[in-house]
């Protein structure tokens, strides 16, 4: 990869790495932030639902658009809107008495800004990099995504020192640098076939995608959600455990918790480096990173009163789920023409999104039906997940399909 394509992907990967802070570096603060506040806890929750709701909801937009009008013309905006969200929730914070309403919409503002960054900056490196090279460039994204979940809860912890709205803050100082530099630096690629499209178009384009590919892509959405479902809920669960099992808090606890993570970034890099030489082996790349996490998560239930294999077979999930996500986002990026490219990014960046969302909550419920639970239901999440790939997912998903309607 020469220099210019490599600072190219170096700034593109600040774009996840940026949208992960969105919700881990204010999760070390809700506390201080609801007795600031007076609020509930319930009500200082909703910085994270309504930051997380309009991101998911808005993201088949954002693919759409970033077709239609081309991938700089979304992300560079997206960024923007993204850091002004964040300096509208800090302002308030500062400057208001009672500012929950006000944060709240800032939060909101965010979370729209979200939706056009990631899967679109996505879309963008599989538009930039050749067949050959996207799946190094695409495993360099993931393990940015990754540093971000390392990173952030522990950037989080040290701005609450200072206050607890100082976080609002470092949004626009890292977003404005990066819209500026994909303004300068990275390229646009030449102009679509669908810039003239309308909504009506763009749905029977989906549906033409479907029609060849769905069962294939489904199967890979459902194994990305599934993938980081179980992740983050293992990270929910972990996080319980080394509180009330092993008596561990404080930045301590922090590190601990990032481990896994930082498993899954290394290994996310590693894996996309692998791939980019053979390409062939993705799929099985998949089915065995599932089945490395499903084996890390079943393995917790027998170590779990025992601190350094329960955080040794949570880093194995990490692993898994480090093979597993660059296999699949060539998988998908691969799979179409470049000028639909964006649409289905972004309908992959919603399901996985919401594949997060879901896993603290449904690994809080496994927890409350028994200690087996949320090691047998993970697991069989992440087994049913690699069958649907080995059985529904066929090496030509790979290829873009025919083309598609006018």
């Amino acid at each position: 990869m020469q220099k210019k394509a490599f600072l190219q992907l170096l700034i593109l990967a600040l774009v996840p790495f940026i949208m992960v802070l969105g919700n881990s570096m204010l999760i070390p603060v809700l506390p201080q932030a609801q007795k600031s506040m007076g609020i509930s806890r319930l009500q200082v929750g909703l910085l994270i639902t309504l930051f997380s709701l309009p991101a998911g909801l808005t993201i088949p937009l954002a693919g759409f658009l970033a077709d239609r009008l081309g991938r700089k013309k979304v992300l560079i905006p997206a960024l923007i809107l993204y850091g002004a969200g964040g300096l509208i929730a800090g302002l308030a914070a500062s400057l208001i008495k009672k500012p929950y309403l006000l944060v709240l919409a800032g939060r909101i503002v965010q979370g729209a800004g979200a939706a056009g960054t990631a899967p679109v900056a996505m879309a963008l490196v599989g538009d930039i990099f050749t067949s050959n090279e996207r799946s190094k460039a695409l495993g360099m994204l993931e393990s940015a995504n990754g540093l971000g979940k390392v990173v952030s809860p522990i950037a989080g912890a040290l701005a609450g020192l200072v206050s607890w709205y100082l976080p609002f803050y470092i949004f626009p100082a890292l977003t404005l640098p990066v819209a500026a530099a994909i303004a300068f630096f990275v390229p646009e690629p030449g102009k679509n076939n669908n810039n003239q499209k309308n909504l009506s178009s763009y749905w029977a384009t989906l549906k033409a995608i479907w029609q060849q590919k769905g069962m294939a892509l489904t199967t890979a959405f459902a194994a990305g959600a599934a993938s980081l479902l179980v992740l983050f809920g293992l990270l929910f669960l972990l996080s319980d455990r080394l509180e009330e099992t092993f008596a561990v808090n404080g930045l301590r606890k922090g590190f601990y918790i990032a481990l896994p993570v930082l498993v899954m970034a290394v290994t996310s890099y590693t894996s996309g480096y692998i791939l980019q030489k053979k390409i062939q082996l993705t799929k099985g790349a998949v089915i065995c990173g599932l089945l490395l996490a499903a084996a890390g998560i079943g393995a917790l239930y027998f170590f779990d009163h025992r601190l350094l294999p329960s955080l040794l077979t949570a880093s194995l999930t990490g692993m898994g789920t480090g093979i597993t996500l660059p296999a699949l986002n060539t998988l998908v990026t691969s799979s179409v023409a470049p000028q639909e490219r964006g649409m289905i990014s972004a309908l992959y960046g919603g399901v996985r999104f919401l594949g997060v969302a879901a896993g603290p909550p449904i690994f809080a419920r496994l927890m409350e039906a028994g200690q087996a639970a949320p090691s047998l239901g993970g697991g069989l999440m992440l087994l049913t997940a690699a069958l649907l790939v080995l059985f529904f997912m066929k090496r030509h998903i790979l290829l873009p399909p025919s083309p598609s309607p006018a």
